[in-house]
């Protein structure tokens, strides 16, 4: 028998895209950072076994939905600014684990790329065999980051970084044997390093600051689309404008109002970017998100996504803003794999 190798990859033009950044999973994105995101999307599946890797240029909050039912295992590849999963700030080499049908909160300072896999808890037995802490699935429950050794870390990060750009040239057909072998490879690089993972610290963000943020973010999820003032939150969930702006700026390093304000923004780049120019206006959709002075909304909005409303609307890049060399994100790849 023969299974197959698929290879599949998106350029990415704004932040939408890495709204599927994880193949069989859904993101809510914020764009945090300024400048028009780019970078890529790339999928390397083995039948039902799924390798995502993923490089962007600015700053993004992800928020991952409670309906996945498969386990996420993740290794950041690479940042230039501060990552933090959960409440854990994280370097290149370490690694989240994802229980299945549970929430996830990164947030991403700046460029960064990380890889990831999506494993039936079924399957965990079979996958991680060999390792009896792994392969046991009540170990896979709870929300988990692994600390890197710094020097497996590096060496697992340029492994698995060239195992991608290997695998990438080799889509088609496999045998069973040959299958089951990079399957195990790119599971090893991500099992070395948790197994060989420092103990966990106790420099995270505060409980209290990331419970506080999630309150925020679920009141803005039954809100809607609909646009919210601070004063809003702070008297529907009883909290004061210090507390929240001191929890904010802990997890995001931005504050509630200016968060608010960028999630406005990316709101009205989506509607744009889905809409055409026959359908609806730039001031119709600013206004519902509640941009009254549009001259000013209009140059937020371009600095934020290095191009016009208008431009949006119409489908139109704008030449301005560099392509992203995804190879500054991928140092490491020129590692040999072990």
């Amino acid at each position: 028998m023969v299974q197959y190798l698929t290879v599949e990859r998106r350029d990415l033009d704004g932040f939408e895209g890495l709204q599927q950044a994880v193949q069989g999973t859904h993101f809510d994105i914020v764009q945090l950072g300024r400048g028009k995101l780019h970078g890529h999307v790339s999928y390397l599946g083995i039948d039902e076994f799924t390798l995502s890797v993923n490089a962007f240029s600015t700053g993004i909050c992800a928020q991952r939905i409670s309906a996945d039912e498969k386990v996420l295992v993740g290794m950041l590849l690479s940042a230039a600014d501060r990552v933090s999963q959960w409440s854990f700030d994280m370097v290149p080499g370490d690694i989240v684990v994802i229980p299945p049908v549970t929430e996830h909160h990164a947030a991403h300072f700046g460029a960064s790329s990380y890889a990831c896999i999506r494993v039936d808890p079924n399957e965990l037995g079979s996958v991680f065999a060999g390792d009896p802490s792994l392969s046991d699935p009540a170990n896979w429950q709870q929300n988990n980051r692994y600390r890197a050794h710094s020097d497996v870390g590096t060496v697992a990060v340029g492994a698995l970084s060239l195992l991608a750009e290997h695998l990438a040239r080799l889509k088609g057909a496999l045998s069973d044997e040959l299958a089951e072998f990079w399957k195990r490879t790119i599971v090893e690089c991500m099992a070395v390093t948790m197994r060989g993972s420092l103990p966990p610290d106790k420099s995270g963000h505060l409980p209290s600051a990331m419970k506080l943020v999630r309150l925020v973010e679920d009141y803005l999820e039954m809100r809607g689309d609909r646009p919210l003032h601070i004063s809003e939150i702070c008297s529907r969930l009883h909290l004061s404008r210090r507390s929240l702006h001191r929890a904010f700026h802990e997890i995001f390093g931005i504050g509630p109002v200016t968060f608010l304000r960028q999630k406005r923004l990316c709101a009205v780049h989506s509607i744009l970017k889905d809409n055409s120019p026959g359908t609806t206006t730039v001031g119709e959709v600013a206004m519902r998100q509640g941009f009254i002075e549009l001259g000013r909304f209009s140059h937020d909005y371009r600095i934020m996504f290095g191009e016009y409303p208008s431009q949006t609307l119409a489908g139109q890049a704008s030449g301005a803003s560099p392509r992203f060399d995804a190879s500054m994100v991928a140092a490491s790849a020129s590692m040999q794999l072990q």
